[in-house]
């Protein structure tokens, strides 16, 4: 008999299927409407409509950088605000968090009346006004020789780069045995009938001294010169001599210009750390002889862990974080006169 009754069972298929792609169908037309209703009340508010995918995709981009946004918060902004609050009390950090007294305003009272405070100050200006032409002058005129194209150029760079991933501490006693009474730079000086003095124990040349050792450490910033002058169209040299252009006006004229953006970088750089100088004085001369290398950040650990007082020492610090962003936003205000870029426009 079932060869004579009519067979429903596909047609009972079939008809779920489409009762189910309807039902499908009319639930995206209405999460559709939803949003295009979200959206417009959106655009009405003024703000920009965002999609179910930007909005996944913002999620997966936070969770991508929560660890740096917790490693940010753990050990830069909460030491900031901490240290911020310090400033304005007294503290021994021996005898614990339980001991912390607010007295104001006090601590900036006593650093403005403090001679030392205005000593660090000028140690570390001097040193700044020499050491950051110097290095810059000195770093891109080794790259200009490392830019050339000779045998074993590769061999030089390495050379040249090689003592600026040795570690500070070790570098520093280095210098300090090249830099002694007999060390090696008083006897070249004396094969040349010059008598020089013990460099980092004469108050007059200690600081000197260390403004010479720097020279090791250019490495860095030769290397950053180094890339911007292989940046340099060759074409702009070419043409430059076919107008008869000497070698001085191709350099002032062109390469400099070409390379002020690498100048601009290499500057904020070279602020920022020439303030913070710190660890050769500390290995080297612990700020004498007579405080002439009593660098600001010396005089801030001396008055942090030595003296055990770290209010007195947050409130130093910033100071010299005012000082700091003063003197690199003043070079970066500074740069719309000076840098350009390969389409001419300024900064």
């Amino acid at each position: 008999m079932g060869w004579f009754w009519p067979d429903f069972s596909v047609e009972n298929k079939l008809i779920r299927r489409t009762d189910g792609g309807m039902r499908r169908r009319r639930k995206r037309q209405a999460q559709d409407q939803k949003e295009e209703i979200r959206m417009s009340d959106v655009k009405h508010a003024g703000r920009a409509p965002m999609t179910n995918l930007e909005r996944r995709q913002n999620r997966y981009g936070y969770g991508f950088i929560m660890l740096w946004l917790i490693g940010l918060s753990a050990f830069t902004l909460i030491p900031m605000v901490f240290s911020l609050v310090l400033s304005f009390c007294k503290w021994d950090i021996v005898t614990g968090l339980n001991t912390i007294e607010f007295i104001g305003g006090q601590n900036f009272t006593k650093i403005f009346s403090d001679k030392k405070f205005y000593k660090a100050l000028e140690v570390t200006f001097k040193f700044c006004l020499i050491s950051i032409p110097f290095y810059q002058i000195a770093s891109l005129m080794i790259a200009m020789l490392l830019n050339m194209r000779i045998r074993f150029m590769r061999t030089f760079r390495l050379i040249f780069f090689l003592p600026s991933i040795i570690p500070t501490v070790a570098s520093s006693m280095i210098w300090m045995q090249l830099l002694g009474k007999n060390g090696l730079l008083n006897q070249g000086l004396k094969l040349l009938g010059i008598t020089g003095p013990a460099w980092l124990d004469t108050p007059q040349t200690a600081l000197y001294g260390l403004i010479l050792m720097g020279v090791w450490g250019i490495g860095n910033t030769m290397i950053i010169y180094l890339s911007g002058l292989q940046g340099v169209g060759e074409e702009l040299y070419e043409a430059s001599s076919i107008d008869g252009a000497n070698a001085f006006q191709r350099f002032f004229k062109i390469t400099l210009p070409m390379i002020s953006p690498t100048i601009f970088f290499n500057m904020v750089m070279a602020v920022i750390s020439s303030f913070q100088y710190f660890t050769q004085a500390f290995v080297m001369t612990e700020g004498g002889p007579l405080n002439s290398t009593l660098f600001y950040n010396l005089y801030l650990y001396t008055k942090a862990y030595k003296e055990l007082k770290m209010g007195y020492a947050s409130a130093l610090a910033w100071i010299m974080f005012i000082i700091i962003m003063f003197f690199t936003m003043l070079v970066m205000k500074s740069s719309s006169f000076w840098v350009y870029y390969s389409n001419d426009d300024k900064i």
